[in-house]
Order: structure tokens, then C-alpha cells, then sequence
């Protein structure tokens, strides 16, 4: 039985108890600028039913870590919208920080004072599972929003029969280059139908690097996530046994990225030294000067060029490249249920409003980033090709959950021996083989501890 069945089946099993819940209709979705009262009551036109109306006015917190102007500004319209159609069930916008959400989230967990709704990342909803932090929604989800959200989505916040969150943004790598200078040379750009390999990347790469400029720069300050992620072109895995007794392991399929990788900074001189220690904002000035052809990045920095880029800078997003297949891993922001709230079902119908697919548009677009709504992401505006979009939301079916993120000590892992083993790799200072020994043994030392 897949996910979604399953689903279908535990919302219908608990129909006579959990009424079906607010703005799951899609019906409606970008027919208006503002959600209106009988949307965010549900009242789509379906059979779903409003949400149950408490005893008394209720209000639930939600915290969120959106942070960039237009992101908030989106949380905040929401939000306002749903307390106006909903004067019994009221919602209390706080304000978290990315920074340090983790240990305020569990500080908040063992002192009683987490807040009923809260914004986080599918990476760490399993640890606040096991220590039964968060409310398993698979009996409250309305059959709506299981179909509407794509099942590669819903696989990153599923463990075992449990669902911790909804899904609602996630980020993809793809490939930015200066048009001006892709054009001079004559490359032909590769389409959505038609994306460059691997192997066609490395080669025009190698013809963009002249005396003054490096084909291509890859930011790696912070290489494991991103590498971690594009190894799944080629089956990387990095572990066995994800969500069991996890090992780490290091064969053909895990060095392939990161031999292609090293081998345009060191066989092709294709790749600009300098991408080792910078992040991807870093690496925008010297990128708009044509210090460099093209930048890997997330689909994210495209809000980075459009803002910082000079007036007569043209670039544009290239897709994602193709291994033995076109797979990314990805983990996704999520909205999730603190297991100590008293209410719930409201909690979750806010939940269902607050990522309808009207909504989603609006908050994907504030982050430009993709929803994991698949009516949202047929929006004209998340798929305008003069900013990116239609590259970016194309490479939507191809994310997939990441086997490291079921991994018990996962970022441990990353923090104390992927980051520093990866960054040695790409300074050249050890093997590849060296590498893979670092990231098994070692690595395989943190996980004991978390196995035993």
C-alpha cells in the first residue's frame, strides 16, 4: 500500500471524529489576490466541512522562520486572513530564527512551552518523533492535501507509520550562467527536455576557461549537503540501512560527483580555486564582473541575481544536470504539530489553510523556492522564464528524500566529518580514497553511539 493510500484510508477511518479540515479546496486557487471568508472556513464547495468551532475562542501560536521581506509579509497576510474568517480560532504569529531554532524548540518541548504550530525542516522532525515532541498528523490530513502535495514530498517527513509535518517548500541545484557570454561563445544552452549530462557540463566548461576567466565556480564552503544531495545523479547513498541500525559506506556510486567535481579544479582547470571557501552569495560579485562563465547554486539565489545583478547583467537558469538519472535529494521546509497541543484539529486545519495551493504561490514565491503543491506550481508566476521559474519548478519531479536524512546522528556526522573530510578533498590535500575511509570510519564512530 503506498503513503497516500494509507493516508486516504486513516483520514477516512477517523472521519466520525475529525471533521475534515479548512482551505483544502483547489478549486479556488489563484482566483483571487485575497483568500476570502468562505475559503478559509473550507467552504470550497466540496463535502470537506467546515472545522469543528470550539467550546469557547481559542488561540494557537505558530512560529515561523520565515525571514526575507516578502516571505514574511506572506506569513503575515495569511495568518490575517485566516483570523478574520475564523474569530474562535485565532492564530498568534511568532517570530523564529533559523539560528537557533533547534534548541529552542526542544528547550521549549521539555518545559511545556512549545508553540502549538511550528516552522522547521524535515531533518530534524524524526529526532523530535522519537522524543514524542510532535503530534502525528496521518489521522487529522483530509485526502485534499495528501493528493495535492507531491508523495516525493511527503516521503521526507514519513517515518515508519508516523507524519510529523507537511511538506511545503524545498530547494533544487541547477546551474546559472551569463548569457552574454555563453552566447559569444557560441554554446548551445541545454533545455528542460534536453539538459546537459555530466560529461557536457565538464566539456563546456573546459571551453569557457580562458587566461582571465574560469569556466564554472562551485561554492563549497559548506560542501556536504550539496554534494550529498547530487550524488543521488549516480545512486549515492552514503549509508545503508537509513532508518535501521545506519551505516556509512563509500563506494562507486558516492565518489562519482565529487570525482567530476575535483577533477574540473584540478585535471580541467575549469573550476574558479577560489569557489572552495565561499558561499553562493559570495561568489556573485566576481560572477556579474565575468570572472566566471557559470555557478552552481540552489534555485534559491536567483532572488540574489535579480536584486545584486547590474542593470545591463543578463543571466539565465540552466537545468539541472543528468547523471545515470536526474535525482536530487532534498529535504523540505515543513509546518508541524507540537504533541502537547490542546487543540489538535484547529492546529491542523490552520496548517491545511495556511499551505492551500492559492497560499503556496505566495510563500514559494517570498523564498523562491519550490512548492510542494502540485496545483501551486502551475502558477504563471512560479513558472516565468525570464526569472528562472519554469526551469526551476521543471525540476520538481525529480527531488527525492535523501537517504541520510532518516539517518539517527546524521548531522553530527556532517558537522564533524563530512564538512572537514569534503573540504580536504577539494583542497586536494587527501584521496579520494582517503576520503571514503574518513567518511566510514569515522563517520561509523558517531553512529554507534546513536545504535546502541
Amino acid at each position: 500500500m503506498t503513503i497516500r493510500s494509507w493516508w486516504r484510508l486513516a483520514a477516512t477511518g477517523t472521519a466520525a471524529t475529525a471533521l475534515l479540515l479548512a482551505g483544502c479546496g483547489s478549486d479556488d486557487a489563484g482566483s483571487s489576490d485575497e483568500p476570502d471568508a468562505a475559503q478559509a472556513n473550507g467552504d470550497d464547495g466540496d463535502d470537506a466541512g467546515d472545522v469543528e468551532e470550539p467550546a469557547e475562542p481559542i488561540t494557537l501560536t505558530f512560529q515561523t522562520l520565515a525571514w526575507q521581506t516578502a516571505s514574511v509579509e506572506a506569513n503575515e497576510a495569511i495568518v490575517d486572513a485566516w483570523n478574520e474568517a475564523n474569530p474562535n480560532v485565532q492564530v498568534e504569529l511568532l517570530q523564529g530564527d533559523w539560528n537557533n531554532v533547534n534548541d529552542q524548540l526542544l528547550t521549549a518541548f521539555e518545559g511545556g512551552t512549545a508553540p502549538d504550530v511550528f516552522h522547521y525542516e524535515s531533518t530534524t522532525l524524526q529526532e523530535f518523533a522519537d522524543r514524542g515532541n510532535v503530534l502525528d498528523l496521518a489521522p487529522y490530513l483530509s485526502d485534499d492535501i495528501v493528493a495535492d502535495i507531491r508523495d516525493g514530498a511527503w516521503d521526507t517527513v514519513t517515518y515508519g507509520d508516523g507524519v510529523y509535518g507537511v511538506p511545503f517548500l524545498q530547494e533544487s541545484q541547477v546551474i546559472f550562467a551569463n548569457a552574454e557570454i555563453l552566447d559569444a561563445e557560441g554554446v548551445e544552452l541545454p533545455t528542460v527536455d534536453n539538459p546537459w549530462t555530466w560529461d557536457e557540463f565538464a566539456a563546456v566548461a573546459q571551453d569557457l576557461t580562458t587566461d582571465d576567466r574560469y569556466g564554472v565556480v562551485y561554492p563549497l564552503r559548506s560542501p556536504a549537503n550539496r554534494i550529498l544531495n547530487l550524488s543521488r545523479n549516480f545512486g549515492g547513498d552514503f549509508f545503508t540501512d537509513p532508518d535501521g541500525a545506519a551505516t556509512a559506506v563509500f563506494g562507486p556510486a558516492e565518489g562519482e560527483v565529487l570525482q567530476r567535481i575535483h577533477d574540473m579544479f584540478y585535471v580541467d582547470e575549469s573550476a574558479a580555486p577560489d569557489g572552495l571557501g565561499m558561499s553562493a552569495s559570495d561568489s556573485l560579485p566576481a560572477f556579474f564582473d565575468g570572472q566566471y562563465a557559470m555557478l552552481a547554486g540552489a534555485i534559491w539565489l536567483r532572488q540574489q541575481l535579480i536584486e545584486q545583478g547590474p542593470d545591463d547583467f543578463e543571466w539565465v537558469t540552466l537545468p539541472a544536470l543528468v547523471g545515470d538519472s536526474s535525482a536530487q535529494g532534498a529535504v523540505a521546509q515543513t509546518i508541524s504539530v507540537s504533541a502537547d497541543a490542546e487543540h489538535p484539529e484547529q492546529a491542523v486545519a490552520f496548517i491545511e489553510y495556511f499551505l492551500n495551493p492559492e497560499n503556496q504561490v505566495e510563500l514559494a514565491a517570498g523564498d523562491w523556492l519550490l512548492p510542494t503543491s502540485q496545483e501551486a506550481a502551475t502558477a504563471p508566476e512560479l513558472n516565468d522564464p525570464e526569472t528562472g521559474w519554469d526551469v526551476a519548478v521543471a525540476t520538481a519531479t525529480d527531488l527525492e528524500i535523501a537517504p541520510f536524512q532518516l539517518v539517527k546522528g546524521f548531522e553530527e556526522w556532517k558537522d564533524k566529518v563530512a564538512n572537514p573530510a569534503l573540504q580536504e578533498f577539494f583542497a586536494d590535500q587527501i584521496s579520494l580514497e582517503e576520503l571514503g575511509r574518513k567518511l566510514t570510519d569515522e563517520g561509523n564512530n558517531i553512529l554507534e553511539r546513536y545504535h546502541r
